[in-house]
């Protein structure tokens, strides 16, 4: 269940000091090949970390051989400084698994505006590469945790093939994309016209529908690396349900582990006039506040589903809409439906259920409840 599940690929993790508190917080993974074919989406904030612009650029080539990642420190907005460290970090990792630097992908996270310790990054380049092994992808789901209570990993296997990965977020999260750093590997023979398509329409129906908290960061990097060391090339849409099967997998636990998070809430909006509409109302709904506390409250208040719908630009009768919250219809036609001491709200996950009445499209949000802990987590220290 790790990165490098798929043959042909190594990876490890040590703690290199970035991190005061002493953890695991630089990790690398390496593929052997015999194929280096490669594909990535990014944040779509337009201030991006250095990582990222440098990642931007090794994946213009089309080829990935490996990736070095820190926790600890984000590396973003740190000046041509930072500019210069990413580019350090792939030179020296480059030299230390025997590539060339324009095939290494460089992905940091943690605090922005802060220089890198870059004695101990090259230092913990050096202990990374000298433990590199099919076996320690769990090493490197753990090194790149920030305010992760869990390391994330998800596999699927396929007809002589299989998907893996791994990834990182707790907070920040908000589609494209949210504070993650994912690493997603295989060892089918597949192109990277064929990566590149699988996962950007995994990644949109995916980690693009995680809101957690509204939160754009700066380093979001998505990677997808095949090795085709399988020598099997599958069916393109087997390997595209693969691809996004494991994403929705990690996604999923990236909101389960939200910061502070007591309830995970999915918001489904149904007959739909557009799939963006559907998308629009969910992530409206996602982001209210107020609806978000009243249901770490475990109270089923309707009614602030509706005023979070009535504030978009859907199609949509307010008289006609109705909800549902685990599968009791609290409104219809716009006003009272069943009552709500039907509703159990006791469980961590929620449902609600939104049908617009106004076509044929759907779409799902994953989101979680406003809770103490996150204001905590987020205002007692910086993270």
């Amino acid at each position: 269940m790790t990165v490098t599940a798929a043959q042909g690929f190594l990876a490890s993790g040590v703690a290199a000091g970035i991190k005061e508190s002493g953890e695991p917080d630089l990790a690398l993974v390496v593929n052997r090949g015999p194929s280096r074919a490669a594909a990535g989406v990014f944040t779509s904030n337009r201030v991006q970390a250095a990582p990222v612009r440098w990642s931007r650029r090794v994946l213009a080539g089309g080829r990935i051989s490996g990736v070095v990642l820190n926790s600890g420190g984000a590396n973003a907005c740190t000046g041509p400084a930072g500019a210069e460290d990413t580019r350090v970090m792939a030179e020296h990792t480059a030299r230390a698994v025997g590539v060339g630097p324009d095939e290494i992908a460089v992905c940091s996270t943690g605090l922005i505006g802060v220089p890198l310790p870059m004695d101990r990054v090259t230092a913990g380049v050096d202990a990374a590469a000298g433990r590199l092994s099919p076996e320690r992808g769990v090493e490197a789901a753990v090194a790149i945790r920030t305010t992760d209570s869990v390391h994330k990993t998800a596999v699927v296997a396929g007809p002589g093939w299989t998907v893996g990965g791994m990834a990182k977020g707790a907070g920040m999260l908000a589609p494209g994309l949210a504070t993650m750093l994912v690493v997603l590997t295989t060892d089918a023979d597949v192109t990277g016209a064929a990566l590149d398509s699988a996962l950007r329409e995994a990644v949109r129906t995916t980690f693009d529908r995680v809101d957690s908290d509204g939160c754009m960061s700066t380093n979001d990097t998505v990677l997808l690396l095949a090795s085709g060391a399988s020598g099997v090339a599958p069916d393109p849409d087997a390997f595209a349900d693969a691809v996004h099967s494991v994403c929705l997998d990690l996604a999923r636990q990236l909101v389960a582990d939200a910061e502070g998070a007591s309830k995970e809430i999915e918001v489904e909006v149904i007959c739909a006039a557009s799939e963006g509409d559907a998308v629009t109302v969910g992530r409206s709904v996602a982001r209210n506040n107020l609806l978000k506390c009243a249901l770490h409250g475990e109270d089923p208040n309707w009614g602030r589903v509706l005023s979070a719908i009535g504030t978009t630009s859907a199609v949509f009768d307010p008289d006609r809409l109705d909800v549902a919250i685990n599968g009791v219809w609290v409104c219809r036609d716009g006003a009272a439906g069943e009552s709500r001491d039907k509703v159990d709200l006791s469980g961590r996950r929620i449902t609600i259920t939104i049908d617009l009445r106004s076509g044929d499209a759907s779409a799902v949000i994953w989101t979680n409840d406003l809770t103490a802990e996150y204001v905590h987590e987020n205002s007692a220290y910086s993270s």
